[in-house]
């Protein structure tokens, strides 16, 4: 299961979130999305989760809750066209 988080702060880095969200589950793989241009972080990333019980669950719990001073937004990722 693909799950987008926005809102991050722009200091999350791929192994705190990967921590985060291993206490759901199996992690697949973290990426952060950064500015080609800068490096920085652009405050969103998206998570590969091997078990979809287990990503929904993630959801759930995850959707509006504060992480590093900011409320997050969880939910599946839509398919690349």
């Amino acid at each position: 299961m693909n799950i987008y988080i926005g809102n991050l702060n722009y200091r999350v880095r791929e192994a705190d979130l990967q921590q985060v969200m291993e206490d759901y589950g199996s992690v697949s793989s973290v990426k952060v999305i950064t500015d080609r241009e800068t490096g920085r972080s652009k405050g969103f990333a998206f998570v590969e989760m091997a078990n979809e019980a287990e990503g929904t669950k993630a959801i759930s719990e995850l959707n509006g809750a504060e992480f590093e001073g900011r409320t997050m937004v969880v939910k599946e990722a839509r398919p690349k066209f």
